[in-house]
């Protein structure tokens, strides 16, 4: 096996300085991901009145190749570690995120002609900046490498910053509209860049010219996949839906900020814990754990309807005590799964450029096919049709519980394979 760098000596017990430093670029990437994902769909069939099936057309189109393009940079960022130059790419991406992102929200005025291909290119141009940077920041983190429980912490940091900037994103457009969403956004990225200069990032040994492997010819790593995109499906599927389900569905717009922040806000609440049951009981078995309780949390909401806000409520505060799971959880494994086959510290991004690019999936197919399926079923926003607002309620709200049921059955069956995936600390 070639030889690999080590951590840092200090990193074992992951000092709260140096988790907060890395968590601190997680912060305005989460902050970016939140209103891609959940309030531009929504923000352009309401505001400029972009019919859905051309929206998701043009949503699917932009993150499929979004995410075809991520195993590319993925392997670029390797080769930017190697030179000693991730640092400055990462910048480089947060300016052409920052600038993107702003546009996004300001097309030019006319049809569908105009407004669309602005979108198309504003967002292209923000989710490949935004992939790059998220590479680089993961492979940062995950050079670390260590047992069960420090990559768990390494992840648990990381989501740390994801879960917090999340939750500026979900309040934050709604009491100051986008230009100071926008400003945020650049002031963030530039601390969490001064942050992560500040933390090391282990670098191959000097005599190991190797190339890791293609991370498709690991077993452990297809079958993760098959669990991490089952899984990554039944969460993009809702975060896309969430605005029109409590728009139209349960007839409460206003409430959109206060449920995101109770959903996010007990993710924040539940994170170290599922770091700590990852440690304690194993990082697969913690995981499925956090899928089936997440799915007892959900299943309730078909049966909701208008009025019954509130009960939505306590649906989002429990499912997201069970999110925290979904995201210390699988990065933890994958670490392991990289270290495994050898390629820790010089093959990080040909991994992470995959992962990301399956993540992008997940959210391209939740847009891309369930927004027309749904106009084929007959919703449209805005109105109150019987037969649309089931198809809305059962989309939103059932589809993701069998894919999730789906996630922990195929999860079981891998860890027959892999029992290290059920190692504790």
């Amino acid at each position: 096996m070639p030889p690999v760098a080590t951590a840092p000596a200090a990193l074992p017990g992951l000092p709260w300085p140096r988790g907060l430093a890395y968590a601190g670029l997680a912060v305005p990437l989460a902050f970016v991901s939140l209103p891609l994902y959940v309030n531009l769909p929504y923000h352009y069939a309401t505001a400029f009145g972009m019919p859905l099936a051309a929206l998701g057309g043009v949503v699917l189109a932009v993150r499929a190749l979004d995410a075809v393009i991520d195993p590319a940079l993925g392997r670029l960022a390797d080769g930017l570690f190697n030179r000693g130059r991730a640092w400055a790419a990462a910048a480089l991406g947060a300016l052409l995120m920052a600038l993107a992102f702003a546009a996004l929200w300001w097309p030019p005025q006319g049809g569908p002609a105009v407004v669309l291909p602005w979108l198309a290119g504003a967002l292209l141009l923000c989710t490949l900046a935004y992939s790059g940077v998220s590479i680089l920041h993961q492979s940062w983190g995950t050079r670390w490498g260590g047992g069960p429980e420090l990559r768990a912490r390494v992840a648990g940091w990381r989501e740390a910053g994801t879960l917090a900037g999340v939750l500026f994103a979900s309040a934050l457009p709604a009491l100051a509209g986008w230009s100071v969403t926008s400003a945020v956004l650049a002031g963030l990225l530039l601390l969490g860049l001064l942050g992560l200069r500040r933390v090391p990032a282990p670098q191959p040994a000097a005599e190991d010219g190797a190339v890791a492997a293609t991370p498709w010819r690991q077993p452990a790593f297809r079958r993760l996949a098959v669990v991490f995109m089952l899984n990554g499906i039944a969460t993009a599927i809702p975060a896309t839906l969430l605005p029109f389900f409590i728009a139209d569905r349960l007839q409460a717009p206003d409430l959109q900020p206060v449920l995101l922040l109770a959903y996010f806000g007990a993710a924040v609440l539940g994170l170290p814990l599922w770091v700590k049951a990852g440690a304690r009981w194993g990082l697969a078995p913690a995981w499925r754990a956090g899928m089936l309780a997440a799915v007892a949390a959900f299943a309730v909401t078909p049966l909701l309807g208008a009025g019954d806000a509130w009960a939505f409520g306590f649906v989002c505060a429990a499912s997201g005590l069970m999110l925290g799971a979904d995201l210390a959880l699988p990065g933890a494994l994958l670490t392991g799964v990289i270290q495994a086959a050898g390629d820790g510290q010089r093959g990080e991004g040909r991994y992470l450029g995959w992962w990301a690019c399956m993540t992008k999936l997940n959210l391209a197919l939740a847009a891309g096919l369930a927004l027309p399926l749904l106009a084929l079923a007959g919703y449209t926003p805005g109105r109150q049709d019987d037969a649309g607002l089931q198809a809305l309620t059962w989309a939103y709200g059932g589809l993701p519980c069998l894919l999730k049921i789906a996630a922990a059955t195929w999860l079981w069956r891998a860890e027959r394979w892999h029992t290290d995936w059920k190692d504790r600390e």
